[in-house]
């Protein structure tokens, strides 16, 4: 199955309270496209780091594997797989640089478990052009900041 995950963070200052939006585009078996919206929100972190949290979200939700398309607005997230970053930190023993940890390794890590079963091809969206589907996620993000959410397992139909 063929699946387009569009994500998006709000931090609403930084740090500060945040959100997540994530679409998920998809075709059953029978033909139909489905468009299924998660947000989850939570405090006192950084835009990468939600960034993070939506594309796990996304992936999580995925119960069987799929040839995904994740479009980000984080151009970090997106060249840690294209210019091959995370596998750098990974032989480095998630290290970085001149040899300083990584941030967020735990969601890195995470990230890397969820995308495992999958054939996931990164995308970067600047400034969401051309994505409306990026706008909804981003709007996710908003509400589920100014309601302080939190994160929740979203499963997956």
């Amino acid at each position: 199955m063929k699946v387009t995950i569009y994500t998006d963070g709000s931090s609403l200052g930084n740090p500060g309270p945040g959100g997540y939006g994530v679409i998920l585009r998809y075709i059953d078996p029978k033909g139909k496209t489905h468009n299924r919206e998660l947000s989850g929100g939570f405090q006192n972190t950084t835009n990468n780091r939600m960034e993070l949290l939506a594309a796990i979200t996304g992936l999580e939700a995925l119960i069987r594997p799929c040839e995904v398309d994740l479009y980000s607005d984080s151009q970090y997230l997106v060249k840690a797989f294209n210019e091959h970053w995370i596998d750098s930190w990974v032989e480095k023993g998630w290290k970085r640089g001149a040899n300083h940890e990584v941030k967020n390794a735990d969601l890195w890590k995470r990230l890397l478990e969820a995308a495992k079963p999958h054939q996931v091809t990164y995308h970067w969206v600047k400034g969401h052009a051309g994505h409306p589907e990026n706008e909804r996620a981003d709007a996710l993000a908003v509400e589920a900041a100014s309601q302080e959410n939190l994160p929740q397992d979203p499963g997956f139909e």
